[in-house]
């Protein structure tokens, strides 16, 4: 790690977080009060992969459907009108839009090949969008006087890695570069996490191996064929299986590769003092 000990973090000049953690944990919320510091540079890599790397496949997927409407076609055929999405760090609709849902196509799902592709353009990008961290690393301080960096991941970073390989070569080049940071959440956190989820169930990113298996069991369980399937049943019923499968690997992210600080302590932080604290706390309590 590059902080071994509290002290080491107290004392850097730069200091450098990558915050990994499900959805509504806090990850954003963080790194928008140290954003406001004036001190600290944001990188969302949901930003990222949404404006770099998926930007022309969100644009193109609603160019398709405008299409299918005379009117607009004319217009776009004539490239009288402009279609893009509107992505902003608060506001990432467009790309879980995207992602979309299996099922039937009634109930606003499609064929499990072309959701399949999408989280294949996902995958990739979100790899090449953590890639990237070290690049916005340095330009944040080069090119913008940031003496400090917090990268936001999405909550599937941990689907692409393997954390008990010590030659995993994302993890590697992110922990070379900036302290991991797992936020875990309790017991009481998961039960309000699929509450929400299954208040207003949204688009997610799986492993293939993960997401065959589940969709597998989900087929037979219910007797159904794929046309049969309720997009929002199945998300809601995956969700669920998706926080215990993915538990263990943010585990291990955290142990081999970093440390951890709980969601209740997160949840304290109100300026970049507080951050700075509950780092150092995480570090003197890595075993």
């Amino acid at each position: 790690m590059i902080y071994e000990t509290a002290q080491d973090w107290h004392r850097a000049a730069n200091k450098r977080v990558v915050l990994f953690a499900m959805s509504g944990l806090g990850k954003t919320h963080v790194s928008n009060i140290l954003r406001e510091s004036g001190s600290w540079f944001h990188y969302s890599i949901d930003y990222r992969i949404g404006t770099r790397y998926m930007g022309e496949y969100i644009a193109d997927n609603a160019k398709r459907e405008a299409m299918k409407v005379p009117f607009l076609r004319e217009l776009l055929m004539t490239d009288s009108i402009y279609i893009g999405s509107n992505i902003t760090f608060d506001n990432l609709a467009p790309v879980s839009t995207y992602l979309g849902k299996p099922g039937n196509p009634d109930k606003g799902g499609m064929e499990m090949a072309e959701y399949e592709r999408r989280q294949g353009q996902f995958r990739r990008a979100e790899m090449a969008a953590l890639t990237d961290t070290g690049y916005f690393i340095d330009r944040a301080q080069d090119l913008y006087g940031y003496p400090h960096f917090i990268c936001d991941t999405g909550g599937s970073i941990c689907e692409w890695v393997d954390p008990e390989d010590p030659q995993d070569a994302l993890l590697c080049d992110l922990s070379h570069q900036s302290l991991m940071v797992w936020i875990r959440g309790s017991e009481a956190h998961t039960e309000e996490l699929i509450r929400r989820f299954d208040k207003a169930p949204k688009p997610m990113a799986y492993q293939p191996e993960f997401l065959h298996r589940v969709w597998a069991q989900y087929l037979s369980e219910n007797n159904i064929q794929e046309s049969d399937v309720d997009p929002n049943s199945f998300i809601r019923w995956t969700y669920s299986q998706a926080l215990a499968h993915r538990q263990p690997r943010y585990e291990g992210i955290a142990k081999n590769w970093g440390v951890t600080v709980e969601a209740s302590d997160m949840a304290t932080v109100r300026d970049e003092a507080d951050f700075t604290e509950v780092i150092a706390n995480a570090l003197d309590q890595k075993p």
